[in-house]
């Protein structure tokens, strides 16, 4: 084979593989989440695969390791409750009754093992009339 179709070959090779890998990338971020109420609803559906659920920790179940590395907590909805136990570097910013974000696994006992928890901060949805009329 010729240095010019060695050279076209392996740019073809390293340019699939880019492509894959940015693919890979950004489906996981193209995925929506649940809430509570909603998963409770279709638990069958989604148990053992990957998702996000969004609700409110409840209150007086937030139990943190001191180095924050697990967390466990129920989330719930309008209607529902979902246990979750969660494993990893947890936002410094996470307590009770504030909306997050679980990304993780359902398991078959209903728990939510997940692997990482997004807040929502309050102030960074509000519009910005609302932000100066509170000031």
């Amino acid at each position: 084979m010729l240095p010019p179709a060695k050279l076209a070959v392996g740019a073809a090779v390293m340019a699939l593989a880019t492509a894959y890998l940015a693919y890979l990338g950004a489906s996981t971020s193209w995925r929506y989440y649940v809430h509570v109420d909603e998963c409770a609803q279709t638990k069958e559906a989604f148990i053992g695969q990957r998702l996000r659920v969004s609700g409110r920790i409840s209150a007086e179940t937030l139990i943190v390791r001191a180095d924050r590395s697990r967390a466990t907590f129920t989330l719930e909805g309008q209607q529902a409750r979902l246990p979750v136990s969660c494993l990893g570097p947890l936002p410094d910013n996470l307590a009770e009754d504030m909306e997050v974000v679980v990304e993780g696994i359902l398991q078959s006992n209903g728990e939510l093992r997940g692997d990482k928890v997004l807040t929502r901060c309050a102030s960074k949805y509000e519009a910005d009339g609302e932000r100066l009329s509170g000031q």
